[in-house]
């Protein structure tokens, strides 16, 4: 359903072959994976003259991926962080700690196409020198973990996991290991603390995980998506992959939409789909008929968009920065006109202050205030003068604190105020005070 002529920058999404999850029956057991040409990537990349670790990172930037866990960095260049190869020991992190709200295409690769996951780990491994991968998975998943160890143990009964696989001399071993449904772990300093058995606090940066990360050596932390990805770059080049979608942020795309739509769910499509499109045509509209309201495109910690700001906007980074909002995970919130706004806010500011890890003062506390006045706003008994305390709040929370957790907290509240205003001073008393009075003391 796109609106006033605009043009996706999907091409013809409709006629999209799926590469991340292929309709292919029992793709997640190691057989049917290798019936597909499954490790045959992995075997070109160890085994031809045409590759060695430069040339696979060289062609990862040349495919313009970018991460999919939702601060969308360029990944080839991220793996051109590491440092030169030395004695010291280096790790990869893949990150499996699904927890945004609103985000739900990881959990898809790894009950579906596991095998695509884990070749892309050796493949990033092999390029960046590492040794052993990380695999951290939200603990919530128990049934998709208990399979992926199952999967992983033939991995190294066929020696494509362990000490010199397929006959070369590369090794590398992948740990899957379990979170313990920490919102906060899914942040990749956070991440490496739990590996380590510490609490998850986040890390001060510099120094970044490339220079310092598990225990003090080199470390590059990656989506499960991103690196799924990574598989079909080496198989099928850089360029067919950056000729998908977006120009600027290119590839396959694993689209989760959710809210007030007829069919939601996990629908794989290129990126630069036009939002209209994907509500209307892919999830089938909005349910029972009723009107659209808002959309949230990235999880639940990016800026929503009012109904009126979609026309025209498609799924990727450059576009949705334009329209006053980010690509984040690609999970789509979508909300009909029957949303209370407020009750909506006051939901995704307790998800947040519950999460918080309590390390920094200004989210600690932040996130806590910004629940306790949206929930008194939502009981009818807010004030006017609560909405500019309310942006108050969130200036002295962005960019004040060690990770962006207090920053994903503040958006929604920001956003949210700011695009709906009417509807919460609708909720609100008059002011005792009047707005705009300073009551600093004098003298």
């Amino acid at each position: 359903m796109a609106t006033n002529g605009a043009q996706s920058k999907a091409g013809d999404w409709r006629n999209h072959k799926r590469v991340l999850l292929p309709p292919i029956r029992d793709l997640h057991r190691l057989e049917v994976y290798e019936e597909h040409g499954g490790y045959q990537t992995l075997r070109e990349v160890l085994t031809s003259d045409r590759w060695d670790p430069k040339s696979v990172i060289e062609e990862v930037k040349k495919s313009k991926l970018r991460g999919r866990g939702g601060a969308g960095f360029p990944t080839g260049l991220k793996w051109s962080f590491m440092p030169p190869v030395d004695d010291r020991p280096r790790f990869l992190c893949c990150n499996g700690d699904e927890s945004e709200p609103g985000t739900f295409k990881d959990r898809q690769l790894m009950e579906f196409n596991p095998h695509q996951i884990f070749e892309g780990i050796l493949i990033a491994c092999y390029a960046m020198s590492v040794r052993t991968c990380y695999l951290y998975v939200r603990g919530e998943f128990a049934r998709w973990i208990e399979h992926m160890e199952r999967e992983l143990e033939k991995l190294y009964a066929k020696g494509y996991v362990g000490k010199n696989i397929m006959g070369t001399d590369f090794s590398a071993d992948i740990v899957i290991h379990k979170g313990a449904g920490a919102y906060i772990c899914g942040e990749e300093s956070s991440l490496m603390e739990s590996v380590e058995g510490k609490r998850a606090y986040p890390r001060i940066k510099p120094p970044f995980p490339a220079q310092r990360g598990l225990w003090g050596y080199p470390t590059t932390i990656n989506n499960v998506e991103t690196l799924a990805n990574v598989p079909l770059i080496l198989r099928n080049g850089g360029e067919w992959f950056a000729s998908i979608g977006a120009p600027n942020h290119p590839g396959p795309v694993l689209y989760g939409i959710s809210g007030h739509v007829n069919r939601p769910g996990v629908y794989e499509y290129p990126t630069g789909m036009l939002i209209t499109d994907l509500i209307y045509e892919v999830a089938g509209g909005i349910r029972g008929g009723k009107k659209l309201k808002a959309v949230i495109p990235g999880g639940s910690s990016t800026p929503p968009l009012r109904a009126d700001m979609i026309d025209g906007v498609t799924m990727d980074a450059e576009s949705l920065r334009e329209a006053g909002s980010m690509m984040g995970t690609a999970g789509l919130l979508v909300l009909d006109e029957d949303t209370d706004m407020v009750s909506w806010l006051r939901r995704v500011a307790h998800f947040y202050a519950h999460e918080s890890c309590g390390q920094c003062t200004p989210c600690r506390e932040g996130t806590g205030w910004l629940e306790n006045i949206l929930t008194r706003i939502e009981e009818g008994e807010g004030r006017l003068r609560d909405l500019d305390l309310l942006l108050d709040l969130c200036d002295q929370m962005e960019g004040r604190t060690v990770c962006a957790l207090a920053d994903a907290a503040a958006w929604p509240v920001r956003y949210t105020i700011l695009r709906f205003r009417e509807e919460f001073e609708a909720r609100c008393k008059p002011s005792l005070v009047p707005t705009g009075i300073d009551l600093t003391p004098t003298g």
